[in-house]
């Protein structure tokens, strides 16, 4: 997203300024507003070979580092096509082909000149449409260090929508590219996130997994940044794991001192006001003796908050360097001018660099460095004005993105499965590398954030679907291949507001049901169908217990029949049910029961086997959860309230927007303090229905066998004609006493503790008591007393926060009628697919002892749910005389409940990419031994393929682990040890507690049989 330099006058979007603010270290006023194979890997270099090509500077001398830099969005204001190709200028100027062209142009005169770039989206797409000439003095830049790439992932992704496995994902697409294209010279050595909107604690592990020195950052809250200001502490290491043993995930952390905008006066784009630097003295505009004192001013004032003699100032922003000689002929006079000061005594020495070159010089001060343990959320760039409003913007779009990753892992396995079978036959070419493009893109900082226009939304959620439809042909493939049998697939993408033609309009159809775990599942599968009686056979023929219920449509006034019956599937595998409408015979629906909401004497409950969940029968709200396998008994009320959303007030003119969440007051408003309710009991399914209003609706649900209760929720279009924007959430009360604490999940994975009005590395001034203490939650909430914990799981990235002991709350919606005033320039009124929502929470009551087992698991299953293929008519076999395999698994044993399947995808013609991962931390589980090392015997794991060749690698499978070293750093918590990875011995597979282990294994699938 846009931050222009307030200073600079860069005319990249209308801003209000808002609050701004001004410090000795800072050099402008801050803008608030806002295939490859084992032969490459195994040639590969260490990273510090790329330190060889960095400048030469001055010791003794105040060194500053000028970093040229355009910072270019996958779609904000405009959409990815748009930005690329620069079009649609009236509405932001930019077009990275053309920047991409300047820049290399203007590197190719000069030798000097140094560039960085970040998104591979674009890079990749300019790349493939240069000529070989042009192709080659690129190859020559990069070898030189003269371009350097810094992050390397498809996108520059966010740190608080985002789940870790997406995160790698999208980091292993780029990184990939840059290996396969520039092989160890393109391997960046930096992370460079400069615009997300706060930084996570998981984020910065995943980038010392992949082997990153360094990690620099634009935006950190404006009291933390002044705190490390004066206490020196802008750069140190970031300990970013609890339980990886550091080094690990230890990863030097600087923060960077404007934002990434140019300093004051000195922005030479043609977006920037700043004049030219003239240093012709005849002329009236001679300014050359003007800027070179400003300069050696700003200089000096911002080493000031650094600790060594080397000091950065980026020179660019967003889509600049579209007419980069403009940039270049700017800063060679600089450089040579203030550089000619040193003849007068000057001790300052200015140079073109890199982030890559500026870490290396602070690596060779040799200093030590304090530590950080904690993350950098939330974020606000001055009172009042928190970042916390898109934890929960466009739930749609945020639940269509975690949808579509749970639909690529199932791509990814079934192609590594399969084969080569799965991209050609029967079905057609399927591929799933549009949907690994999509996927990827939609983890950029403005689209899962929600912070983007209507129209690039809606552009994000058409790539998604242009994605699915390749991948669903590979799947059709995959399932013919490994079931035996052809059958005619169908993809029923609207289940969640029960539409699926097959099963609503065939008397006979199958349901394929695969499941990506690696260890066994059972899956209540609910389809629409019409009035009749139904018959469930399992894949051994055998009939399975089935019910039709009947149930109120929140998408119309009409009623919907739903089948459900449960599936049991096997790891890495596929179970096909069989279901046949019998004719003639009378339907047995269960039909709601409806409840009086006036206050009776009768106790409403549902319950199974472990969990009772009661009602009050007055008002039609949960009252008490009861885990009944632990005895333990909880009052709970829930219920959903929404923030009137401020428009700006005395205090501050800031409203609340897609960025910004800020409430006109602390205490919601009720959405309703009662519901009408209806039940369904069945032998399958027992539910509440609550109706809180026209537009919020929600149902309580248990299952046989379950441990959990499940609360489906549907919200919108939230009305807005009063004027009145509205925040929704779900709130639990409890009267737990849990000291002003709560905990979040980091990315999903570990896990936070969160303090109401408290950060633990500075003292916080609070401005706004709800905005100030949200925090993103991605896949789950939790608070605990110390004898039992209170679990929620989220099926989407949202905003959660507790503001009194014994309260959880989730936002689930928001539409607004005022803009944030961070560059959108738009409401977030969340028109047309967006306005109506529907999701569901997970609740867990449980004893503090095993309460990571249950949650850990649960929301593995959850990310990584169940895929439902349909098929009507009948089939033919793959082969002639083929047999067919009703079930299937790709494991030849289950992997224990530490371990999970984080990544099995095809990588070569004869190669697999896999990570491993134990998804428990240290301490985490004391009633299982769940947070145990735990050995695997990979050689012996696998039934779809024989693995005949194993590399171990860094985490985004880049360079081989046994050839990877990262820079090592002084810290004032003590020395840590370093060990060589010891020798590979696939029989023979440890992972300690969160580890991740990734692997390049050649594989030999069998013949068709």
């Amino acid at each position: 997203m846009g931050t222009p330099s307030l200073s600079s006058g860069v005319h990249v979007g209308g801003l209000n300024t808002g609050w701004l603010w001004m410090s000795s270290c800072t050099l402008s006023f801050p803008v608030l507003p806002v295939s490859f194979l084992f032969l490459l890997l195994v040639a590969s270099g260490t990273w510090a070979a790329g330190y060889e090509t960095c400048p030469t500077v001055k010791p003794g001398m105040l060194n500053v580092h000028l970093l040229p830099h355009t910072h270019d969005d996958v779609g904000w204001l405009k959409t990815v096509d748009q930005y690329y190709y620069g079009r649609r200028k009236e509405i932001q100027h930019g077009s990275v082909r053309d920047i991409l062209n300047s820049a290399i142009s203007s590197l190719l005169e000069y030798r000097t000149r140094r560039f960085i770039y970040v998104e591979m989206a674009f890079f990749s797409r300019w790349w493939k449409e240069q000529t070989k000439a042009t192709q080659d003095s690129v190859r020559d830049l990069v070898r030189q260090g003269r371009l350097e790439f810094v992050n390397g992932g498809w996108v520059m992704n966010d740190e608080a929508a985002t789940h870790y496995g997406a995160i790698v994902d999208q980091m292993t697409l780029g990184l990939r590219f840059l290996q396969d294209t520039f092989g160890s010279d393109g391997r960046p050595r930096v992370a460079w996130h400069i615009d997300p909107f706060g930084h996570s604690r998981e984020q910065a592990s995943l980038f010392a997994q992949m082997g990153f020195d360094g990690f620099f950052l634009g935006r950190i809250d404006y009291q933390d940044k002044i705190f490390r200001e004066e206490k020196l502490k802008m750069e140190e290491v970031w300990r970013a794991s609890a339980s990886l043993k550091p080094p690990t995930a230890d990863l030097f952390t600087g923060v960077l001192p404007n934002n990434y905008n140019p300093p004051k006066n000195l922005c030479w784009d043609m977006l920037c006001a700043d004049p030219p630097l003239v240093d012709d003295p005849i002329s009236p505009d001679f300014n050359a003796d003007m800027l070179v004192a400003d300069f050696l001013k700003l200089a000096s004032s911002q080493a000031q908050c650094y600790r060594t003699n080397h000091i950065v100032m980026t020179m660019g922003s967003d889509f600049h360097y579209e007419n980069a000689n403009r940039w270049f002929k700017n800063m060679d006079k600089l450089i040579r001018l203030v550089n000619k000061q040193q003849a007068k005594g000057s001790r300052v020495n200015v140079l073109y660099s890199t982030p890559t070159c500026y870490l290396w010089e602070l690596n060779k001060a040799n200093l030590t460095w304090s530590v950080k343990e904690d993350d950098f959320f939330p974020y606000a760039d001055g009172p009042h004005m928190f970042w916390t409003g898109y934890f929960s913007s466009r739930p749609a779009l945020k639940r269509y993105e975690r949808l579509s990753y749970n639909f690529l892992q199932v791509c990814n396995q079934l192609e590594a499965l399969a084969g080569p079978a799965a991209t050609v036959e029967p079905y057609g070419s399927g591929d799933s590398a549009p949907l690994k493009e999509a996927v990827a893109v939609l983890q950029h900082h403005d689209a899962v954030t929600g912070t983007s226009r209507q129209n690039v939304a809606d552009d994000y959620a058409r790539q998604l679907a242009a994605g699915w439809r390749p991948c669903q042909v590979l799947v059709s493939n995959a399932l013919a291949r490994l079931s035996n049998y052809k059958q005619n697939f169908s993809f029923c993408r609207e289940l969640n507001i029960s539409i699926c033609p097959v099963s609503q309009q065939s008397g006979h159809f199958q349901v394929t049901v695969y499941n990506p775990l690696g260890r066994k599942v059972s899956q209540m599968v609910r389809l629409p169908v019409t009035e009749g009686v139904f018959i469930v056979k399992d894949p051994e023929g055998q009939t399975v217990p089935s019910n039709v219920v009947l149930i109120p449509s929140s998408y119309s006034k009409m009623y919907e029949r739903e089948l459900l019956f449960s599936a049991s599937v096997p790891a890495l595998g596929f179970s096909i049910y069989s279901v046949t409408k019998m004719s003639g015979r009378k339907s047995q629906t269960h039909s709601l029961r409806a409840r009086p909401r006036k206050p009776t004497s009768q106790v409403l409950s549902i319950e199974n086997e472990y969990i009772r969940a009661t009602f009050d029968s007055g008002t039609g709200l949960l009252k008490t959860i009861e885990n009944m396998e632990q005895n333990l008994s909880l009052p709970v009320s829930q219920g959903f309230f929404w923030y009137n959303a401020s428009t700006g007030n005395e205090e501050s003119n800031q409203a609340s927007g897609a960025y910004i969440f800020r409430p006109n007051q602390l205490e919601p408003l009720p959405v309703s303090r009662w519901a009408q309710i209806h039940v369904v009991k069945t032998a399958l399914v027992q539910e509440v229905h609550q109706n809180f209003s026209a537009w919020c609706y929600q149902v309580v649900r248990l299952y046989p066998g379950q441990r959990h209760l499940e609360l489906e929720w549907t919200v919108g279009p939230i009305p807005v004609q009063d004027g009145w924007g509205k925040e929704i959430i779900s709130r639990f009360h409890t009267p737990m006493k849990t000291e002003g604490q709560f905990y979040t999940d980091s990315n999903g994975r570990e896990i936070l503790k969160r303090r109401r009005d408290y950060r633990p590395t500075w003292r916080l001034n609070q401005t706004e008591r709800a905005a100030g203490n949200y925090y993103p939650v991605n896949t789950r909430i939790y608070m605990t007393d110390g004898h039992m914990q209170l679990t929620v799981l989220t099926d989407r990235s949202q905003g959660g926060s507790s503001f009194q002991d014994g309260s959880l709350e989730l936002m689930v919606h928001r539409r607004l009628l005022a803009d944030d005033e961070r560059g959108v320039e738009e409401v977030l009124i969340e028109a047309g697919g967006g306005e109506k929502v529907r999701g569901h929470h997970l609740v867990l009551l449980s004893s503090v002892r095993d309460a990571a087992a249950r949650h850990r698991l649960l929301a593995e299953k959850e990310v990584l749910a169940p895929q439902l293929v349909l098929a009507q008519g009948g089939s033919t076999p793959y082969y002639s005389q083929a047999a067919l395999k009703p079930q299937f698994s790709g494991l030849l044993q289950d992997l224990p409940p530490q371990v999970h399947l984080l990544t099995l995808a095809r990588w070569a013609p004869k190669m697999v990419l896999l990570r491993l991962e134990h998804q428990f931390a240290v301490g985490e589980d004391s009633g299982q031994n769940l947070s145990s090392p735990v050995t695997l015997n990979l050689q012996n794991l696998f039934r779809a393929f024989t693995i005949t060749h194993l590399q171990e690698t860094t985490l985004a499978a880049n360079q081989p682990l046994s050839k990877a070293s990262r820079l090592k750093w002084r810290t004032e918590t003590g020395p840590v040890s370093n060990p060589a990875p010891s020798k590979l011995d696939p029989t023979s597979v440890t992972l300690q507690p969160m580890e991740i282990r990734t692997f390049l294994a050649s594989v030999q699938w069998p013949a068709p049989s």
